[in-house]
């Protein structure tokens, strides 16, 4: 657990405490999970791959391999005829080293 704490202090405690919004549970997100033991989280829109490692591993006690990040943009609606585009949002994939995992149920 020595990578937490050499890789939390270039970052504010408190940026880190804000940084994920949230787990992604869906089947892909599940399935995922199992087979490449990842978790998906929700993070806000301006985190970066550093960030994310440090704010999981400040958060959650456990070793973060890789993260690899994607950008969902918002789906075009209509509200009859005005035409409306929901937020954007920023999702993270982070691989945890062998052994890891992070139980969301027990956490809360």
């Amino acid at each position: 657990m020595s990578a937490a704490t050499v890789s939390t202090p270039k970052f504010n405690p408190e940026r880190l405490m804000t940084l994920i919004l949230a787990p992604v549970i869906s089947e892909k997100s599940t399935r995922v999970g199992d087979t490449h033991e990842q978790v998906i989280l929700r993070v806000v829109n301006d985190a970066t791959k550093p960030e994310i490692k440090a704010a999981v591993e400040y958060l959650f006690k456990v070793q973060v391999e890789s993260v690899s990040v994607l950008n969902v943009h918002g789906k075009e609606k209509r509200f009859g005829r005005t035409i409306g585009r929901r937020q954007g949002w920023k999702k993270a994939y982070v691989s945890l080293k062998p052994g890891q995992e992070i139980n969301f149920a027990q956490e809360a």
